[in-house]
C-alpha cells in the first residue's frame, strides 16, 4: 500500500473513532457504535503492518495475540458489577504503554517540541498507571475503599509534584547526553508516586469518576506519543477520548452535585462520599413477599429503581420477568434510571439491556421526578444514596447537593435489601424509617423470584 494509501486508510480509522463516540451516546446505537470502533482500531493496526518498515515482526505479532487473549478473556470473564475495575485495569494498560513508548523515544527526541511531548507522555502516563492501579485496588476491596489521608498529605503531594517538574527539567537540559535516561528514570518514579498521591486521598462513590479523570489523562498520554511518533491517528484518537473522558468527568461530578475539585482533593477537608458505614439498630417496618407482590400487582403505576445491589446480586433477568407480569396484568412501569447508578454512568442501561429491557421503558431521572408524584408504588433494587433525601436537606452530609431520584414523592417506597448496612456513600437514608416505606431483605434475586412467585398465584 502506497503512503497516500496508508494515509487514507488513517482517515478511514479516525471517521470510525468519531463515529464510534456518535453511536455510544445512545442505548439503541452503543453496540453499532462500539463495532465501528473496534473496526476502525483494527484497521490502524493492519495499516501499520502493510505501511511501515517494521523490524521484530514476530516479537511484535506474538504480543498481538498475548494481548488479543488476554484482553478478550478478561472481558468475558468480567462480571457487570466488576466493570469499573476492568476499564480501570485497561486504562493502566493504557497509559503505561504510551509512557513506555515515549521513554524510548526520549534519547533521540531531535526537537525541543518533540522533548517536551515525550517528557510529558511519560509524566502523564506513568500518573495514569498508579493511579489507575490504586482505584483497581479501592473497587476489588484488596485495600481500604475510604479515603487515605494522612497529616500534611497535600504539602507531601505538592513537593513530589515539584520534584518531578525539577526531574523534568533536568532531562530537558542534558539531552541528549545518555545522562537523560537516568532524569527519566526519576521522572517515572516521582510520577508514579504522583499517581499514588493523587488518588489515595478519593473514596466511596467518587472513585470511579477518578477512573474517568484518569481515562481522559490515557487519552492525552496517547495524543502526545502521536506527536513524538509522527503519527496523526494516534494524535486524532488520543485528543477523542481525552475531550470525552474529561467530559464524561464533568457530567459525572455534577451528577454527584459536586465539583472535580472537591471529589480529588474534599476528603483532605472531610468532603469525600466515604460515610462511616456504621450499621443502625433503629426499627424499620419490613414485609415479606407476598405483602410486596399484593401491594405491586394491586397498583396502577410503579417505578422501579434499579442500583448495584441489582447487578451484584445478577437479577436484571428476573426484574424483568416481574415488570412483564405486572404489565400483563395492567400495570404502568417505567425504571427510573439515575446517572451515576451502578458504579459508572450507563451500567444499570447496561445490565437492563442484557436482560433484553426495552429502551421504551427506562426513564432518565429528570423525567422519572415528574412521575413521582403520581407513583402509587416505587420499587428500589439495590440503590440507596441516589435516592437519599439527605442530598436535599442535609447540608451537612457528603452527598448534600447530588442530584437524587425524589422517590419520596411516590405514595409507598419498597427497598429490597440485604441489610441495614449504608450504600456506597456510607451514610444513613432517613427514608428507610419513613412510614410508608417497606423493607424486604434478602438477596434482590431472591426475593423478586418471591416476589414474582406470589403474584402468579395472586
Amino acid at each position: 500500500m502506497s503512503g497516500n494509501g496508508g494515509d487514507l486508510a488513517y482517515l478511514v480509522a479516525a471517521a470510525c473513532f468519531i463515529i464510534a463516540l456518535k453511536g455510544l451516546s445512545g442505548p439503541r446505537t452503543a453496540r453499532a457504535g462500539n463495532l465501528v470502533g473496534a473496526v476502525g482500531a483494527l484497521l490502524a493496526v493492519v495499516v501499520v503492518f502493510v505501511v511501515e518498515d517494521l523490524d521484530h515482526l514476530g516479537l511484535i505479532a506474538a504480543t498481538i495475540v498475548i494481548g488479543a487473549v488476554a484482553g478478550v478473556v478478561a472481558s468475558r470473564r468480567v462480571a457487570m458489577t466488576a466493570m469499573p475495575e476492568l476499564v480501570a485495569a485497561f486504562n493502566g494498560v493504557g497509559g503505561g504503554a504510551a509512557a513506555l513508548v515515549a521513554l524510548i523515544e526520549l534519547r533521540d527526541a531531535g526537537s525541543a517540541s518533540t522533548l517536551l511531548a515525550a517528557l510529558f507522555t511519560v509524566v502523564v502516563g506513568c500518573v495514569s498507571v498508579a493511579g489507575s492501579v490504586v482505584t483497581f485496588l479501592k473497587l476489588n476491596e484488596l485495600m481500604t475503599g475510604r479515603p487515605v489521608t494522612f497529616p500534611g498529605g497535600p504539602v507531601l503531594f505538592g513537593a513530589v509534584v515539584l520534584a518531578d517538574l525539577g526531574a523534568c527539567v533536568w532531562a530537558y537540559q542534558v539531552q541528549p547526553d545518555p545522562s537523560v535516561m537516568l532524569a527519566a528514570a526519576f521522572v517515572v518514579l516521582l510520577s508514579l508516586a504522583v499517581g499514588v498521591l493523587f488518588v489515595l486521598p478519593v473514596g466511596g462513590a467518587d472513585v470511579p469518576i477518578a477512573i474517568s479523570l484518569l481515562n481522559a489523562f490515557t487519552g492525552l498520554t496517547v495524543a502526545a506519543s502521536g506527536y513524538v511518533l509522527g503519527n496523526t491517528l494516534l494524535l486524532v484518537a488520543g485528543t477523542l477520548v481525552g475531550a470525552s473522558g474529561t467530559i464524561l468527568t464533568r457530567m459525572m461530578a455534577a451528577a454527584m452535585g459536586r465539583s472535580v475539585a472537591s471529589i480529588l482533593f474534599g476528603a483532605f477537608q472531610g468532603g469525600s462520599t466515604a460515610g462511616s458505614q456504621e450499621v443502625s439498630d433503629r426499627p424499620v417496618r419490613s414485609a415479606g413477599a407476598e405483602d410486596v407482590a399484593i401491594l405491586l400487582g394491586f397498583a396502577r403505576k410503579v417505578v422501579i429503581v434499579p442500583g448495584y445491589g441489582l447487578a451484584v446480586a445478577q437479577a436484571q433477568h428476573t426484574i424483568h420477568e416481574l415488570v412483564d407480569m405486572l404489565q400483563k396484568r395492567g400495570v404502568h412501569v417505567v425504571y427510573g434510571i439515575h446517572p451515576v447508578a451502578g458504579r459508572m454512568p450507563g451500567h444499570m442501561n447496561v445490565l437492563l439491556a442484557e436482560a433484553g429491557v426495552p429502551y421504551e421503558q427506562l426513564m432518565e431521572m429528570d423525567d422519572a421526578n415528574s412521575e413521582m408524584s403520581s407513583t402509587d408504588v416505587v420499587l428500589v433494587v439495590g440503590a440507596n444514596d441516589v435516592v437519599n433525601p439527605a442530598a436535599k436537606t442535609s447540608p451537612g452530609s457528603p452527598i448534600y447537593g447530588m442530584p437524587i431520584l425524589t422517590v419520596d414523592d411516590a405514595r409507598a417506597v419498597v427497598f429490597l435489601k440485604r441489610s441495614m448496612r449504608p450504600g456506597f456513600a456510607g451514610i444513613e437514608n432517613e427514608l428507610l424509617y419513613d412510614p410508608k416505606t417497606t423493607l424486604l431483605f434478602g438477596d434482590a434475586k431472591d426475593s423478586l423470584t418471591k416476589v414474582l412467585q406470589s403474584l402468579k398465584v395472586l
